[in-house]
């Protein structure tokens, strides 16, 4: 299993064991599925990237384009390169899920969080932000837009 450290922030948070599968109802038919989309919504290192290059993110598919014109300096920093393209999938998938009607968080049997669409598709979000962070393609608006259509 990755370690995800929000994951397990998350899981403080909700008073859940460990190995407790996330998503679904809690035992009160309660699901907290608003805490876990402000929680991946975090993105704390993109943000704070972004913001060193001007760009403040608004969860709109608009700041989507301005990530894809930023220039890739943190490809320089093998370290840091992952987990900046983890908080860039998981930016992607918080504007999907704010702006596209059905869309919500999905967290696999593993922890891994993907957006399911109304259509019943499940997207790895995650996997596109790293593919982005590494290769710079596709881009994230091109995502959404494709996203968004279906």
């Amino acid at each position: 299993m990755k370690n995800i450290p929000f994951l397990d922030n998350w899981l403080k948070r909700r008073d859940t064991a460990r190995g407790t599968a996330l998503f679904g109802p809690g035992a009160d038919g309660d699901s907290d599925t608003e805490g876990l989309a402000e929680l991946l919504a975090e993105c704390e290192l993109l943000r704070s990237r972004a913001g060193d290059a001007g760009l403040e993110l608004d969860d709109s598919p608009a700041s989507l384009e301005a990530l894809d014109q930023l220039t890739p300096r943190w490809r320089d920093d093998p370290e840091e390169l992952p987990w900046l393209g983890n908080d860039a999938g998981l930016y992607l998938g918080s504007v999907i899920v704010r702006t596209v009607p059905g869309a919500a968080w999905q967290l696999w049997p593993s922890g891994q969080p993907v957006v399911r669409l109304a259509s019943g598709r499940e997207v790895n979000v995650v996997e596109f932000g790293l593919d982005w962070a590494v290769n710079g393609a596709p881009e994230l608006s091109q995502v959404y837009a494709e996203v968004s259509e279906l």
